[in-house]
């Protein structure tokens, strides 16, 4: 044992009581299963830029033509990226005239403004800037 762990009780683990139930987790397997495609597709650097520039745009929605600025991709890559997005629910969109608008699903906007507001700076290791969604 090193120095700094905790001692260890062995007549309070007992199986019993070191055997977590089942359904101790947080997260059910039905759960898991919905979240896990999301956060796949969050887990790609552009999509992240991508709806991130949705999310922050002063309307609430952003053209196709203006999130294929995030990055020096083609058009082609954009519209794949945008579709993963939209896939799996984070985003929704409008066709007016020749383009396409995206918005972030109004269900998951709380939960996206925690994750650009407080898990970005988090795991970045900044400090917040307040930011209106």
């Amino acid at each position: 044992m090193s120095p700094s762990a905790p001692a260890v009780d062995a007549a309070a683990c007992t199986p019993a009581a070191c055997t977590p139930a089942a359904d101790a987790h947080a997260l059910g397997a039905d759960a898991a299963a919905q979240l896990a495609p999301v956060l796949k597709a969050l887990g790609d650097p552009l999509r992240l830029r991508m709806l991130s520039f949705v999310a922050t745009s002063a309307t609430g929605e952003a053209c196709v033509c203006d999130i294929a600025s995030v990055a020096d991709v083609s058009q082609p890559t954009v519209s794949h990226h945008l579709k993963v997005l939209k896939d799996v629910g984070v985003l929704t969109s409008q066709r007016r005239g020749t383009w396409v608008y995206y918005r972030v699903e109004p269900a998951l906007r709380g939960a996206l403004a925690t994750l650009l507001d407080a898990f970005v700076p988090a795991v970045l290791g900044t400090t917040p800037e307040p930011t209106t969604h």
